[in-house]
């Protein structure tokens, strides 16, 4: 008999799963309450060795998600939204003792196949190869609003439950999977009528937990480099006459950053509108748009040649584009190392870009995996909305890319100082790109004003003025600074602020509202 392949296996989630992870969760819970796909890219990002799903004949039909937390943490007061991070995790902090699971989801047509059993043993299994205390979670109790009238609080109806005067299918499941009640955590999560927003607080302690020295997790040290080198291009505008002169300037300046052995290079917003210089007459706006997202096939298939064969990943600046409707878009291109192409939509275009240009705001924002972390870039004016950053940092960003475009101090201050404040609030990196010179037969592009920047964190690890990098004002140069991964992430746990950790769930989150 010839051997076959494997039907159903458990196995551990990848970004790639996002949508149908997203999907299977609006299946059980309604899209209301389902996970969005940037929920899962953060989980996946802030801790990926904890997030599994089940496949059947190539189908998600499960999916699991853990985080690791400290005994504090696990088993003080707390709610869904506070130790899960919104839904989107959380990184590990080195003192973490705890796997604590915050989802367990099964395909009703396949839970028959007992695959939670199979997640409950492939947390046993986490927990002792990182050497953890044990598991903790707040578990589901279906049956106490049916039987509240006998039993009045929650704890009263696990104390019924637990000495089998009451039968709740949900509680001795996880009891006859090892685990204990601990408590009863209240207000747990609104949207579970059922259980009345409680849950019941289990824990399964790890028999071959070591009796005695520190448990720390040393996952992200495996997966980041401890430093990553940045290059930001602050880019003069010129007249040229060919698209091959173009082409020579940006690569001049990709071979000075693959020189100094940068991860990065980063070009600014609109930098592609240099092109419209080799028109012979002055273009109307709408005309020079259209014409400009004609170069986009090539503009790509270039860039793309120079990330591989320097080495280096390429923040491509924003290039306009026609996207399938007809619309115009103010795409940013993102060009990795290993041949691959991401693209980030400007979300809001800017009054002028609206009113000349016709430019239309696209949709989503979604973190970029790289070989140095998850990235996230944001097109100049969008680095004025603080709901967008921190959407991109709750989805893992540690560092986020600005190109911007500017005519005059005042505009670029506006994007300077916003860019500052995220990299405070978020306690991450941010890296900001410009254009100087003018191009003086380009509708729209007369002037421009420029101190492109690499900016930290506000914090003892970190340059004192939170400015890694900086260059001169309206000069065509090149900034360059290695930043510390190490030092932002034990800055997000033991700064002297901690903006991310300190986090009130329970007054207010960002909500994503995906298309």
């Amino acid at each position: 008999m010839p051997d076959t392949k494997a039907k159903l296996f458990i196995r551990q989630a990848r970004a790639t799963d996002a949508r149908a992870i997203a999907r299977l969760s609006a299946q059980i819970y309604g899209k209301a309450d389902a996970f969005t796909q940037a929920e899962v890219r953060g989980q996946i990002n802030n801790f990926p060795e904890g997030q599994f799903v089940a496949e059947y004949e190539k189908k998600i039909v499960g999916h699991c998600a853990t985080i690791l937390v400290t005994a504090d943490q696990a088993f003080g007061d707390h709610t869904w939204e506070e130790i899960s991070g919104g839904g989107y995790g959380r990184l590990p902090v080195d003192e973490a003792d705890i796997l604590y699971g915050f989802e367990v989801c099964v395909d009703p047509e396949f839970r028959r196949l007992r695959i939670g059993q199979r997640f409950y043993r492939k947390r046993r299994e986490l927990c002792q190869n990182l050497e953890l205390k044990g598991i903790a979670f707040g578990g589901r109790m279906p049956g106490f609003m049916r039987r509240k009238r006998t039993y009045k609080t929650p704890e009263a109806y696990l104390q019924a439950v637990t000495n089998k005067e009451v039968r709740d299918s949900v509680i001795l499941f996880q009891m006859n999977q090892g685990f204990e009640p601990q408590g009863i955590l209240h207000d747990y999560w609104p949207g579970d009528k059922e259980s009345g927003g409680h849950a019941v607080l289990m824990y399964w302690a790890n028999p071959l937990a070591p009796e005695e020295g520190s448990f720390r997790y040393h996952g992200r040290n495996t997966r980041l480099p401890s430093n990553v080198r940045l290059a930001t291009v602050q880019f003069m505008m010129r007249g040229i006459e060919t698209i091959d002169q173009f082409e020579e300037q940006v690569e001049y300046w990709v071979d000075v950053a693959s020189d100094y052995n940068s991860d990065f290079v980063v070009f600014p917003e609109l930098f592609t509108l240099e092109l419209l210089s080799i028109e012979k007459r002055k273009l109307e706006p709408i005309q020079a748009i259209e014409k400009i997202a004609t170069y986009t096939d090539r503009f790509c298939k270039f860039m793309e040649g120079l990330a591989v064969s320097y080495n280096i990943n390429i923040i491509g600046g924003s290039h306009p584009t026609k996207v399938k409707n007809g619309d115009i878009h103010n795409i940013s291109y993102i060009f990795l190392r290993d041949g691959s192409t991401h693209t980030q939509d400007k979300l809001h275009p800017t009054p002028s870009e609206r009113r000349w240009w016709n430019i239309k705001g696209g949709a989503g924002a979604s973190v970029i995996p790289t070989d140095c972390g998850p990235i996230g870039v944001m097109i100049c004016y969008d680095s004025e909305f603080p709901e967008l950053a921190r959407h991109l940092v709750n989805q893992g960003a540690l560092m986020l890319f600005v190109p911007f475009c500017t005519d005059e101090r005042r505009g670029y201050l506006r994007v300077r100082y916003c860019c500052q404040a995220r990299a405070v609030e978020n306690q991450c990196y941010v890296v900001t790109s410009g254009v100087v010179g003018n191009l003086p037969n380009v509708e729209q592009m007369d002037i421009h004003y420029a101190e492109s920047a690499i900016l930290t964190p506000s914090d003892f690890p970190f340059a004192r003025d939170g400015v890694a990098a900086d260059t001169a004002p309206n000069t065509e140069t090149i900034a360059i600074a290695d930043l510390s991964l190490d030092d932002l992430l034990t800055s997000r746990q033991s700064g002297a602020v901690q903006n991310l950790k300190d986090r009130r769930f329970d007054l207010f989150r960002v909500e994503w509202r995906e298309k």
